[in-house]
């Protein structure tokens, strides 16, 4: 199994930067190191003597992409340069840089970027801190409008490096090659959906480093939690495999609960019950055969429940209802020290009063899933945990706040742990976007912490089986398969779980 693939953050990568040349790597052989992965990837995108336009810009992404021109043009390609900006403003390596190219430099603005069989974008990169307008904004639309394929260097024009939002206007990409470490806007919503194909460069930054100046931030695959995952022995028995309880709502909101139930049982609870009030006890009892039932009265009920120790993961949400029982019902799995998912009506329960939840989880392990919707409403009276434009830091503000691990669902959904270890899933499927899907995750990632499963890991092992659950099916998705698609998900995961893990270093599908 490789390593989890570090995702770092625009400072964290100019901090690797500086000590990597600190440590003896001259700043403009990075630079040159750069360029010449730019080329090589242009070169993957083209035919022999291809026309090339560059669109360099005034920092060192501008260098970058001189670097690249002079490369390509020795290579034989037909290769024009235009520069935002007067060469003679150029500073440091990217005024060295632009010294390696000997042909023309043009104004941006009016280069003919419709006659290029190949645009590379050369900018703007990771350090871009405002909207683009002016010139900047009408290169880029005409880059754009020109319909020819677009090569990014770093990430496009555009996006911001740290949140994945368009500032004013971005650079829609057909491929992005970047340097040592993806980004999170090549992760995040829509800055993937503008990065294209993003193929990470090795230009000698070492891991040690990459690590040092990051290391909090991945992206969400088997490397990360694949030696967390059960991995039952022949001696194994249903009874070391735990116990997942699911609370169901009243006799017409059942099918929540139930479709978290048969998910935690496909992930490998060893037995899942599902308590439910007494007025559904008849309608649960009609649909339920592997899955046992109690009967459970409110908040009483579920205490009554917990004094058995055996059932240690809770779920708590699903058409449970939202008022002042559902919050009860939390605090008595919070006391029982049960390990804990909540969802839904649980999140919206506490609408206004997330100060209840205020370091609540330290001492049961609990994960959040809530959707934009449930968050905002969550947190709507915390600004400085709502504020924050990058997703990433919004879900890391509510786990430190919380005490629990939060899982921000979108289609780059994000995980974060209290610790600040934070994770972008990035294999979600748009078939997944059906009544009863979170309800089925919720049951996931339950089935997962009964086995052990620390909550990070199960969140983030969960939403990604989740998630290829969903893919694996395609177009007619609904709730009721996706825990039916769980154990070939698993199947694979256990006999060859490196197939399974995205290489870095590997241009993305």
């Amino acid at each position: 199994m490789t390593a989890p693939e570090l995702i770092l953050t625009p400072s964290e990568m100019k901090q690797a930067d500086l000590e990597a040349i600190a440590a003896g790597i001259p700043g403009i052989e990075l630079m040159r190191r750069a360029g010449r992965a730019v080329a090589d990837s242009a070169e993957k995108l083209i035919s022999p003597g291809a026309r090339i336009v560059v669109a360099a810009g005034p920092g060192y992404n501008g260098g970058d992409g001189f670097v690249a021109a002079a490369i390509l043009a020795e290579r034989g390609y037909r290769v024009s340069l235009g520069l935002l900006g007067a060469v003679s403003r150029l500073t440091g390596d990217a005024a060295q840089a632009a010294q390696d190219w000997q042909g023309e430099v043009s104004a941006v603005e009016n280069v003919p970027f419709q006659e290029a069989d190949l645009i590379i974008d050369a900018l703007f990169g990771t350090g871009l801190s405002r909207d683009l307008d002016g010139s900047a904004r009408h290169v880029v639309d005409r880059m754009n409008a020109s319909g020819r394929p677009v090569l990014a260097v770093d990430l496009p024009s555009g996006i911001d490096g740290e949140t994945g939002e368009v500032r004013g206007i971005a650079v829609k990409a057909a491929r992005t090659v970047t340097f040592a470490a993806r980004k999170p806007c090549h992760l995040l919503m829509p800055g993937r959906a503008y990065s294209g194909a993003v193929e990470v460069a090795d230009i000698g930054i070492g891991r040690e480093i990459l690590a040092a100046k990051g290391g909090s931030l991945f992206s969400n695959d088997p490397a990360l939690w694949w030696k967390a995952l059960p991995k039952p022995g022949l001696s194994s028995h249903k009874y070391e495999r735990g116990h997942t309880l699911v609370a169901s709502g009243g006799a017409t909101r059942t099918g929540a609960a139930r479709l978290a139930a048969r998910a935690a049982l496909r992930i490998g609870s060893g037995l899942v019950t599902v308590a439910s009030p007494p007025e559904a006890l008849g309608v649960n009892a009609a649909h339920l055969t592997a899955v046992m039932l109690k009967g459970c009265d409110g908040p009483e009920g579920l205490h009554t429940i917990l004094q058995d120790p055996r059932l240690n993961a809770v779920v708590l949400g699903p058409a449970l209802g939202v008022h002042a029982g559902t919050r009860a019902m939390v605090a008595v799995a919070v006391h029982a020290r049960r390990s804990l998912v909540l969802d839904a009506d649980a999140l919206t329960s506490f609408e206004g009063l997330a100060s209840e939840l205020h370091g609540a989880f330290r001492h049961a392990p609990t994960v959040l899933t809530p959707h934009g919707g449930e968050f905002s409403r969550l947190f709507k009276d915390h600004p400085d945990i709502l504020d924050p434009e990058s997703k990433i830091e919004r879900a890391r503000r509510a786990a430190a706040y919380t005490g629990a691990v939060v899982l921000l669902k979108g289609a780059d959904t994000v995980i974060a742990a209290p610790d600040g270890r934070t994770a972008i899933n990035e294999n979600g499927t748009p078939y997944l976007a059906t009544a009863g899907s979170g309800d089925t995750l919720c049951g996931l990632i339950a089935g997962l912490m009964a086995q052990a499963v620390p909550a990070f890991d199960a969140a983030c092992a969960g939403a990604w089986i989740h998630a290829e659950a969903g893919a694996s099916f395609g177009p007619g998705l609904i709730a009721e398969d996706l825990a039916d698609l769980v154990p070939g998900v698993l199947r694979d995961l256990l006999r060859s779980p490196r197939s399974m893990s995205r290489d870095p270093h590997r241009t993305a599908p």
